[in-house]
């Protein structure tokens, strides 16, 4: 055996070795990922600013396993996942390979610190003053013609094994008019009702709507995240419902942007739409148009920079783009 020979056996063994303590890795932290984050200052003065919580991570798919999975084991809906690894096929993924994974938000302006809630981007954020912590959920939303009203209201009402009382509206199409706790309820085990007449933020009996426009105009959540909100969400707790599909924050010496699909149609160009929003803001001076370009083009619902390089900046923004290293079969040498 020559000496390339060996040293090639004992590279492979190497990587081989190393790939195994690093999917052991990954399995132990993602099965125990929840999407809560201390924050070190608080207060309106500290929070008035939209800010950046959270980090890329990355999984190891196994057999058998899909996006979907991912989805559900990191907190993400349908659409962050699909969005992200556009042109993939969700239940039939490369298998055997390490994906990132999009757990990087920029959480948006709020008023009141409570809870908010972006409909372009099917997610919750809850201020959690007690702990000095923030929640984010991914969310089902109103589907088309049951679009989920922009506002600001209060939660009212919480009831645990809630009984649907099913609008006059939809009698026809359930043949019932209200629909007992149980496997069959669709807002699932957990209700917090909203002062906005007939709104509420529930579980579901169907997870796999989350992340997708599916409901009547009501948020609903995975069941393991309605039951964590709903025991810290008090009555009176404000809810600011907006539609930003373009968050922008400037993190250290960066810029950074952060662009959803405008779900119900409602901006006419959002290139314009962001520039106008940077022109505001006094950032636009400081933006790369290329990396601009891209991230508008994109629309992948990931944070990533938008500003100039600078000196000594280095690598590529993995943000932007899950790039073709992340599909091939990482045990080969």
């Amino acid at each position: 055996m020559d000496f390339n020979t060996q040293n090639r056996r004992i590279t492979k063994h190497f990587y081989s070795s190393l790939q195994l303590i690093l999917v052991i890795f990954i399995v132990l932290v993602s099965n125990c990922y929840s999407a809560d984050f201390p924050l070190d200052k608080w207060g309106k003065e500290a929070l008035k600013s939209p800010f950046l919580i959270g980090g890329m991570k990355t999984y190891f798919l196994k057999s058998k396993e899909t996006l979907l999975d991912i989805a559900r084991r990191f907190d993400l809906g349908y659409n962050e996942i699909s969005l992200y690894y556009k042109g993939v096929d969700p239940w039939l993924p490369p298998r055997g390979r390490i994906y990132l994974v999009p757990t990087l938000w920029i959480v948006p302006r709020s008023r009141y610190h409570q809870i908010i809630i972006n409909i372009p981007e099917l997610r919750l954020y809850y201020f959690y003053k007690k702990e000095k912590r923030i929640y984010t959920f991914p969310l089902g939303i109103g589907d088309e013609g049951w679009e989920t009203p922009v506002g600001v209201a209060r939660i009212i009402e919480k009831r645990v094994h809630p009984t649907w009382h099913i609008p006059k509206s939809l009698w026809d199409k359930y043949k019932v008019k209200s629909i007992p706790p149980g496997p069959d309820n669709p807002l699932g085990d957990y209700w917090m009702g909203l002062s906005i007449r007939g709104y509420g933020i529930h579980g579901t009996n169907s997870p796999w709507g989350v992340g997708r426009l599916v409901s009547h105009g009501c948020i609903r959540l995975y069941p393991e995240d309605i039951e964590v909100l709903f025991k810290r969400v008090p009555i009176g707790t404000r809810v600011e419902i907006i539609y930003e599909p373009v968050k922008i924050c400037k993190c250290k010496r960066h810029v950074y942007m952060e662009v959803h699909p405008d779900v119900y149609g409602r901006i006419p160009d959002l290139k314009v739409y962001a520039l106008q929003k940077l022109e505001d803001l006094g950032l636009l001076h400081l933006i790369d148009p290329k990396l601009f370009d891209l991230v508008i083009e994109k629309q992948n619902g990931v944070p990533a920079r938008i500003s100039r390089a600078l000196n000594d900046d280095g690598g590529k923004d993995i943000a932007l783009d899950p790039t073709a290293s992340f599909f091939r079969n990482d045990t080969e040498p």
